[in-house]
């Protein structure tokens, strides 16, 4: 049995990691064996990058902590080494960067993913790091929006010019008549 100094350290490790999952966004777990220092540098360095934290905990205090969120379902891939990234802004970040890598350094092998509270698969990972940056969907969205209203412009115009060819067909042959 652990000593009493030891499990209060462990319970503060459980709620600081609990808080971190509760205001992550998304969380990609993944197995680095295999991955050489250089290599496992490079990937620490792409998620500081892009603003998503990347730590190895021991994976009964993860349990504890997903547990305490209300997470499920993660126990079957909480075995062996498992790196945690999270991040609180970005919802694809994680995703994109440890994709990125596990196709580059194949020693790197996803597990699963939470995304907003909810369990995702591997496949469900890649398909998330598949999504364009924010920024792309939201002018997406924008020209969406903006395309029906280009189109009443050019109608509009339309009548407009063409009222404008009336007349002027009327006044010229007034003009030619007179």
């Amino acid at each position: 049995m652990p000593s009493a100094k030891i499990l209060e350290q462990k319970k503060e490790v459980v709620k600081n990691l609990a808080e971190k999952v509760k205001a992550a966004k998304t969380i990609v777990l993944a197995d680095y064996r295999g991955l050489t220092v250089e290599q496992d540098t490079e990937l620490r360095n792409a998620l500081r990058k892009e603003g998503v934290e990347y730590k190895v905990y021991k994976n009964t205090l993860t349990k504890f902590a997903m547990n305490e969120n209300g997470i499920s379902g993660l126990d079957t891939h909480l075995n062996g080494p498992t790196a945690i990234a999270m991040s609180e802004n970005d919802l694809v970040a994680p995703a994109k960067v440890l994709v990125e890598f596990s196709k580059k350094y194949d020693k790197l092998e996803l597990k699963a993913g939470v995304v907003e509270g909810k369990v995702i698969n591997v496949d469900q990972v890649k398909a998330l790091a598949e999504l364009p940056p924010r920024e792309v969907l939201i002018a997406r969205v924008l020209g969406g929006f903006n395309a029906p209203i280009s189109g009443l412009v050019n109608v509009l115009n339309g009548n407009i010019r063409g009222l404008a060819v009336a007349l002027n067909a009327i006044a010229e042959k007034k003009g030619a008549n007179a």
